[in-house]
């Protein structure tokens, strides 16, 4: 399996991860919703309600987010070989390793970092476009690519 392929299930596990702990969420407080009793403190029961209903709220944006964040995955071409960084792209820097892809955090394959990041974050933004050996300031460092698989 290539790097990219480990990479990019390292991703889709994060996704799936995440998604099963919202499902999580909203399955508990549905059975919360579905319990709670009217009983003689009447404002409690409200407030109560209310708080559930703003969780489930919540978790409804959640799961939205994840979804986005299924496509973005979808739309990466794991074959593709690229020359400028592109959603799919690996990019070795002087200083860090990154998975154009989802913001996913720090992914390890044998022993080596790698950051998972959205092409609509800053330095996702900053690596689009670059090719091998091209330069860029981030952070107020200056940051050269050593290569792009």
């Amino acid at each position: 399996m290539s790097l990219k392929q480990v990479l990019y299930k390292q991703c889709l596990a994060y996704v799936l991860q995440r998604e099963q702990t919202i499902n999580d969420i909203i399955s508990s407080n549905k059975k919360a919703l579905l319990s709670e009793t009217k009983s003689s403190a009447g404002d409690k029961h409200e407030t109560g309600r209310a708080m559930l209903q703003l969780e489930m709220e919540k978790a409804s944006q959640q799961i939205a987010v994840v979804q986005q964040m299924k496509e973005m995955l979808a739309k990466i071409n794991l074959t593709k070989e690229a020359v400028k960084a592109s959603l799919g792209s690996i990019i070795i820097t002087h200083n860090a390793n990154y998975f154009l892809s989802i913001s996913a955090g720090q992914l390890t394959v044998d022993h080596c970092n790698y950051f998972a990041i959205s092409v609509s974050s800053p330095i996702g933004k900053l690596l689009l476009g670059k090719q091998k050996n091209d330069e860029f300031v981030f952070n107020g460092k200056n940051v050269k690519i050593i290569e792009i698989i």
